[in-house]
């Protein structure tokens, strides 16, 4: 008999619950999106884009879409990372399974509460880990358990934001301020510490950090900057981070903070730069996220790792050292070698390559990791222990833990013991 599509619902419509939905979207036998709540007019009119005309309903808050009931099977949460837990307690208790957006929670107390009540209603949390699902890191995952290097002594691991990147998102966007969002190796990087925890496949045990915001501050402005960089600035011309580039080679970061997007004209984008965030000086703004931050991690069966997150690199880079071999990946290794993946054996020094084909103009978000997320949704949810999803509220706490433990440690000095702190928490 035919399998009845899933049914899902969602509560804050921006860039990422609209990317899972256009992709659910295109899987119209296996679900259906057919509620949706945000505050903002036009992200619903962008919702119903998606969909088939009139399928869709529509709620201005999460409120007004739970006191109608219980709509779908699923709900996708994608509201600010300081207003996940809410909803996501509050669509559990209606019996709601959900789709949350990571990070969790914007403190590990918070993260320990959800999975706590999780538990007691018996409810299926999925975490929106997409690097779980991406071609390149099922692959090294596929390639490390058919020994290919071996037993894995050490895992390094960097995540180069991008410099205009940071400046966007985390000098004058959303994720900018700490005590408004969450920590800067939570919400850049949890999907990191989770792959490395995939990985290593082992409880942490111990981690320190050491991190700073050391570039985009006052003490960096070139004389005579001004406070927005629509004041005119003396240095706009070859500053790397003018916001007028917004008009021009960066004007794709609009889809994801302007309701124009990047069809807007420039009149309008300018009249927006001379009030929104993203006009702002990026040395004189009010951030707090670091700029770079490394965290040292240790783990129950002796692997040993590390992850730098720098604002002045480009994309995600591994190396795995193991017994038998060592293998290297991502975008450093694809820039030196032209391949996506190499393993060289200890015993003859040999190198063998493997590369990721992801056709061109097909689902690329997030490394193919966002289309790979709905891909795999509905398996994942017929597994009998909810535990057992690929990214599982229970399975993504542990990567939570290790992110939270290392901003305390780059706080505080120290080494600070895991096992402790889950129970602290």
């Amino acid at each position: 008999m035919p399998v009845k599509p899933l049914t899902l619902a969602a509560v804050g419509c921006g860039s990422r619950v609209r990317t899972y939905t256009k992709y659910a979207a295109l899987l119209p036998d296996r679900y259906q999106v057919v509620a949706a709540a945000d505050p903002n007019p036009a992200r619903l009119r962008l919702m119903e884009a998606l969909v088939p005309a009139g399928s869709l309903r529509t709620f201005a808050s999460d409120r007004d879409l739970f006191a109608a009931g219980k709509l779908a099977d699923i709900l996708m949460i994608g509201t600010q990372d300081a207003y996940h837990v809410q909803p996501c307690i509050a669509a559990m208790r209606l019996g709601y399974d959900v789709l949350l957006e990571k990070p969790i929670a914007t403190n590990f107390a918070e993260v320990r509460a959800l999975e706590l009540e999780a538990r007691r209603l018996g409810r299926r949390v999925m975490i929106c880990h997409v690097l779980r699902y991406t071609p390149f890191y099922t692959t090294v995952k596929s390639l490390l358990e058919s020994g290919a290097i071996g037993t894995i002594a050490t895992i390094n691991a960097v995540e180069g934001v991008a410099p205009f990147h940071q400046a966007h998102s985390f000098v004058r966007g959303h994720w900018g301020v700490v005590e408004k969002s969450s920590p800067m190796i939570i919400a850049k990087c949890c999907h990191d510490l989770d792959i490395i925890s995939w990985l290593a496949d082992s409880s942490c045990t111990h981690v320190s950090s050491f991190g700073s915001l050391s570039y985009f501050n006052a003490a960096n402005a070139p004389a005579g900057a001004p406070a927005r960089c629509t004041d005119g600035c003396p240095v706009a011309a070859n500053c790397f981070y003018d916001a007028h580039r917004y008009l021009g080679d960066q004007r794709h970061w609009l889809q994801w903070v302007f309701d124009g997007g990047v069809e807007a004209d420039d009149e309008s984008v300018r009249q927006w730069l001379r009030t929104s965030p993203w006009g702002r000086c990026v040395y004189h703004c009010d951030n707090t996220a670091v700029d770079r931050q490394t965290v040292n991690l240790t783990f129950a069966n002796h692997i040993t790792a590390n992850l730098t997150m720098t604002a002045f690199d480009s994309g995600r880079s591994l190396e795995i050292r193991g017994t038998e071999g060592v293998l290297l990946g991502g975008e450093a290794v694809k820039r030196l070698s032209g391949h996506d993946i190499a393993i060289t054996r200890h015993r003859d020094g040999k190198t063998e390559y493997h590369d990721i084909k992801i056709e061109e103009g097909e689902f690329v978000g997030h490394g193919g990791g966002d289309f790979g997320l709905m891909n795999a949704l509905d398996h994942e949810w017929q597994k009998p222990n909810s535990a057992d999803m690929r990214s599982s509220l229970e399975r993504s706490v542990e990567s939570h833990a290790m992110g939270f433990a290392a901003e305390e440690a780059r706080l505080n000095g120290g080494v600070v013991d895991l096992t402790e702190y889950r129970q602290r928490g």
